[in-house]
């Protein structure tokens, strides 16, 4: 498995499985099978309603804990957010059963953005997670984020596909040490991506899947992909993207298919906003 270095030397692999939209009662079998195909990152979050499946997959692979990379979320929090945010990651972590995370994440840009990420330093200054990062974050929230705290987000996790590529913001993050990690990789087969025919036919010169040149591209981007599937031959399928790679030209012309904006929702946009601000979780 390749891995990649964050900005404070923890080394994260490439290539990860993420339970989004996998029901709780799936979980634990998805990600029993993901771990024996080889998969060692694990994302998921409160607003999966899934971390104790996974917590109990975990536990049962019989997997030292040290080789597991465990990422989860944390979803928008009131005032006081010092305070609930710390509520919140002790709650994820016991369901998870863990006595750690190696990566927490700020699931959305709202709520008390600063309470919640002072919480979150703290967390790393006590041992208690590895690496903080946030997702959904676009370049303004970012760097107003980096330019007024102390720590940088290790990682912004956003939609990121070929019909979104969101080169400006892969640019602005590794000029400030954070990692790219991709949601949505495969667009959820929006736009018919598994019959484009441009990744049909790349995929044919090598003898790989749709699926697996699109993990190429992220890969050779330096971008971390968690592919979901409830598929054990299809979790098998994503993690074998490391005995071929892409020329430059082709790079080049999956660079074509970028239509420079959302397949699912513009964080921008304030009925999206509210939707989201209404939302929280009851721990």
């Amino acid at each position: 498995m390749q891995h990649v270095t964050l900005d404070n030397g923890v080394e994260m692999p490439i290539l990860g499985f993420g339970v989004y939209q996998i029901p709780p009662e799936d979980t634990e079998r998805a990600v029993t099978e993901a771990l024996a195909a080889g998969y060692r990152l694990l994302d998921t979050a409160e607003a999966y309603r899934n971390e104790e499946a996974v917590g109990r997959a975990i536990r049962s692979s019989g997997i030292p804990r040290e080789e597991l990379f465990v990422t989860t979320k944390l979803w928008v929090q009131d005032a006081p957010a010092e305070e609930n945010t710390r509520r919140a990651f002790d709650a994820s972590l016991n369901r998870l059963g863990l006595d750690h995370l190696d990566l927490y994440l700020m699931h959305q840009p709202y709520g008390d953005v600063y309470g919640q990420w002072r919480a979150m330093e703290a967390l790393t200054r006590e041992g208690r997670v590895r690496a903080i990062g946030v997702a959904n974050f676009y370049p303004d929230r970012l760097l107003d984020l980096i330019l007024n705290n102390e720590v940088t987000p290790a990682v912004d996790q956003i939609e990121t596909h070929p019909f979104f590529q969101r080169s400006a913001d892969h640019h602005l993050m590794r000029e400030h040490g954070v990692q790219l990690q991709s949601w949505g990789g495969f667009a959820e087969g929006r736009n018919d991506l598994f019959s484009t025919p441009l990744l049909r036919e790349i995929g044919r010169q090598y003898g790989k899947s749709v699926a697996q040149v699109v993990l190429r591209w992220l890969i050779q981007r330096g971008i971390v992909a968690i592919p979901k599937s409830v598929r054990a031959e299809r979790m098998a399928e994503n993690i074998d993207v490391f005995d071929f790679e892409l020329s430059d030209h082709q790079m080049a012309q999956i660079s074509t298919l970028d239509a420079g904006e959302s397949l699912f929702f513009d964080h921008h946009d304030p009925e999206m906003v509210a939707q989201l601000a209404r939302r929280r979780m009851d721990g």
